[in-house]
């Protein structure tokens, strides 16, 4: 199985793994990941096949979440412990009639967290996208505005999976159609938080 692109803004040194112990606990935050998605079920370890199970891409997740920086496992976890029902729908790929070759879980989630970033130009030392000065208002009125974008994203990257009948290897092309219908969405002139979007209702 070929691998996801999973990228790395410029200068952005949370993907040095090296300072992720200055950021969080990384153990913890694995094992709190773990707790959150198979509650009733026990990890044998940090690095372990168990992962795969999750969507993982290989024994170590750490190899596969540096890509976008810590902040798509906080990304992940955020999803798994505030919308558990659609995080566990989604997980299990229980919606709808899914492809053969799906998407893996957990790397999706890596890749929709630098979609976001990219599309709200976080790196730039200048905003060069509409939709930056937009989330940055919503931001300095609701600290949880990345996270509740990230679960929004998340669900319409699943339901334009759905609806187009992707496979495994058109996954780039799904996540180029989500971000520009979460950016449209997050441009409407009656999106004053990210609660207004009209996708955050897909959320369970």
């Amino acid at each position: 199985m070929p691998s996801l692109v999973v990228h790395c803004p410029n200068g952005a040194d949370l993907c040095d793994a090296q300072n992720w112990s200055v950021l969080a606990n990384l153990e913890d935050a694995l094992r709190a990941l773990w707790s959150a998605t198979y509650p009733d079920r026990e990890l044998s370890g940090l690095i372990s096949d168990q992962w795969k199970e999750m969507g993982w891409q290989g024994r170590d997740p750490s190899t596969d979440f540096r890509g976008a920086g810590f902040i798509s496992l906080e990304n992940l976890l955020f999803f798994a412990k505030t919308f558990s029902p659609s995080f566990q729908h989604l997980l299990r790929k229980q919606g709808g009639k899914r492809s053969a070759w799906e998407y893996p879980f957990a790397v999706a989630g890596v890749n929709i967290t630098f979609m976001i970033m990219q599309m709200l130009d976080l790196d730039a030392m200048k905003p060069r996208t509409f939709s930056r000065p937009v989330f940055l208002q919503i931001l300095s009125e609701s600290e949880w505005a990345f996270d509740l974008l990230y679960c929004v994203a998340f669900v319409v990257m699943d339901n334009q999976w759905l609806h187009t009948k992707a496979t495994y290897m058109e996954f780039n092309d799904v996540l180029k159609s989500t971000r520009a219908q979460v950016e449209r969405e997050l441009l409407m002139d009656d999106v004053l938080r990210i609660e207004d979007m009209p996708s955050y209702s897909l959320l369970i």
